[in-house]
């Protein structure tokens, strides 16, 4: 693909499914401080704390995880009309309100699993109390762990007997990055698991949990999970 013919899949209509891609991420609550910058052959993420109410998010943790998850949807996106990918996070130091850049490489051809995960990406997604008790198959949270491994991520499923299937995601490490990447490891296992007839709900906000998840060391949990075979 030429530079002329990668800069033209960002047109004006294409660049409008980015965005809209990009702002079918799932907001975390009160949290929706992602803006995102179409140019020529690329697609800038950048934070917009003026969308987010004073006080919250101080950190800043919340609005890295939804801009990671709007990142994977324009990566998404960027599959369906037949592009290639690359992504960097934080690339510019002298500017910390861009978090991430997503440029188009080449040709892409979309695989089948893609084109159902972008299809899912245009649905509503549940994010309550799972629907259901069953644990979804060890088939299925296999595949969900390798979801979360391909984002540079782990899935640690929590032994129990019975009641939704609670997991843990950590990273490598903490911070931006980190909660860049682990954002759009939400992402990918939100959709994921909507095509498998799995729900899924996580909190974010660890510190409000009664028994915060630990870990291994080298290793920091981002998110606790629950999932269960979906009943609807």
């Amino acid at each position: 693909m030429s530079s002329a013919a990668v800069a033209g899949a960002l047109n004006e209509r294409n660049a409008s499914r980015f965005v809209v891609a990009g702002a079918l991420a799932p907001a975390l609550p009160e949290i929706r401080g992602a803006r995102l910058v179409a140019l020529p052959g690329a697609v800038e993420v950048h934070a917009d704390r003026s969308r987010i109410p004073a006080g919250a998010d101080p950190r800043g943790r919340a609005l890295h995880l939804s801009a990671g998850a709007a990142l994977y949807n324009l990566r998404l996106s960027a599959a369906q009309v037949g592009c290639a990918t690359a992504v960097r996070l934080l690339p510019d130091r002298g500017h910390p309100t861009l978090l991430a850049t997503l440029r188009l490489t080449g040709p892409h051809r979309s695989r089948p699993e893609e084109r159902l995960l972008y299809a899912a990406s245009l649905q509503p997604l549940p994010m309550r109390h799972p629907y259901g008790d069953q644990h979804p198959p060890v088939p299925v949270l296999q595949e969900l762990t390798e979801a979360a491994r391909l984002e540079g991520t782990t899935l640690h499923l929590l032994p129990q007997s019975g009641g939704p299937r609670t997991a843990v995601l950590t990273a490598a490490s903490d911070g931006p990055q980190s909660w860049l990447r682990a954002g759009q490891s939400l992402q990918s296992l939100l959709l994921n698991a909507l095509i498998r007839s799995v729900s899924l709900s996580f909190v974010y906000d660890l510190t409000r949990l009664p028994h915060p998840p630990t870990a291994s060391p080298g290793e920091v949990p981002q998110l606790v999970l629950e999932l269960a075979r979906s009943t609807r």
